[in-house]
């Protein structure tokens, strides 16, 4: 049965690639644990015969086989044409093997320092954590105005038999006038209002519009209510911010009606 051998070192020649297998020279020293009196033995050269699929998957190169560490087991063989095996023993691979440098060695234990302290660390980045956490919760309540007047609104209605207009008014006014721009009047529906024609025609400013639009999502309302008519709700004033409220898809905006900006 054929004497299994390891071989540990680098590469001492070229890589020479064929049809279906790679081949490369080593060196290694012969046996440390020689007895005393015997003379030590100078360095044995080989000639390792790898499969390319074996090697591909060790990711080595021509280029990193001459200076990477490797360790190579396998069966001698005296079968192989000497002008393939320049070494003085042929190796017949059937495991190849790279080993990490005392580079690599380093880099690791420093990587593992950093991971520790990264550990002891970890109450503050859980801090970290639910403070952005929370201002994220403050943000999607600040986005969704909209649903909080549908809530005011429906707070309201069942006093709206019994309060008169005026005063009804003034109650709408002090619970939107938080959230809404300074003006408003009146929550009216998104769908309700109705635009000219001359306002389609137009186009806003895109670089106005999409100041307005950041305004929004920073605020979560409008910079400035929309003017329309009382009875019908047509539009009169205020197209760019109709268009931001379509876009972003509002479903109550803030208006002021046309006759009481005027008697105003």
């Amino acid at each position: 049965m054929p004497h299994k051998m390891t071989l540990t070192g680098s590469a001492t020649g070229p890589l020479r690639e064929y049809d279906r297998y790679v081949a490369f020279d080593m060196r290694e020293k012969g046996s440390p644990s020689a007895p005393k009196g015997l003379k030590k033995s100078a360095f044995i050269s080989y000639t390792v015969f790898v499969a390319k699929k074996a090697f591909n998957k060790t990711g080595l190169t021509k280029k990193s086989i001459m200076h990477e560490k490797i360790l190579i087991q396998g069966e001698p063989t005296l079968d192989i044409p000497i002008d393939e095996c320049p070494g003085e023993i042929g190796i017949i691979c059937f495991q190849i093997t790279v080993l990490p440098n005392k580079n690599d060695k380093e880099t690791i234990e420093s990587k593992d320092k950093k991971e520790a302290k990264q550990e002891a660390s970890a109450p503050s980045e859980a801090q970290k954590n639910s403070e952005f956490a929370k201002q994220a919760e403050k943000q999607a309540s600040v986005s969704q105005p909209v649903a909080i007047e549908e809530k005011n609104a429906e707070m309201v209605q069942p006093e709206a038999k019994e309060t008169p207009v005026q005063e009804q008014q003034t109650a709408s006014q002090q619970k939107q006038l938080p959230t809404q721009p300074k003006g408003t009047q009146d929550i009216v529906s998104f769908d309700e209002i109705i635009v000219p024609e001359a306002f389609l025609k137009t186009r806003p400013n895109p670089e106005k519009t999409q100041k307005v639009i950041d305004f929004v999502k920073r605020t979560g309302h409008l910079d400035e209510p929309l003017t329309i008519e009382k009875g019908s709700k047509t539009l009169k004033d205020g197209y760019r911010r109709y268009v931001v409220a379509k876009t972003i898809k509002m479903d109550k905006v803030p208006v002021i009606y046309e006759y009481q900006k005027q008697e105003g």
